[in-house]
């Protein structure tokens, strides 16, 4: 079994550990323990993916909504190779021919 040390902890906090733990007939040791079990087995809150968080953060601020622009048709997309149209640019002459 594992040891826990907790340092620095306020005098008012252990006081009041104390009290707890005489309360519950328990020692300050195991009403810790009891705390830690019981915190620890709660699940944990579902985290919000970014898109989410995001919203969350702005939404006091209000909604905005930007207006869309209209967009032009994608143009179809150029073709390589043997089935592309022959080119109308002439090749340059080797020098010396």
């Amino acid at each position: 079994m594992a040891t826990l040390t907790i340092r620095d902890l306020d005098e008012a906090l252990k006081q009041r550990l104390r009290v707890r733990a005489a309360h519950r007939n328990r020692s300050m040791e195991e009403e810790a323990r009891q705390i830690l079990r019981a915190a620890l087995i709660e699940p944990a809150a579902p985290t919000a993916d970014l898109a989410q968080r995001i919203r969350a953060r702005f939404a006091g601020l209000g909604d905005v909504n930007l207006p869309l622009e209209v967009r032009e048709p994608v143009r179809p997309p150029p073709a390589f190779g043997e089935a592309a149209a022959p080119s109308t640019r002439r090749r340059a002459k080797p020098a010396g021919k």
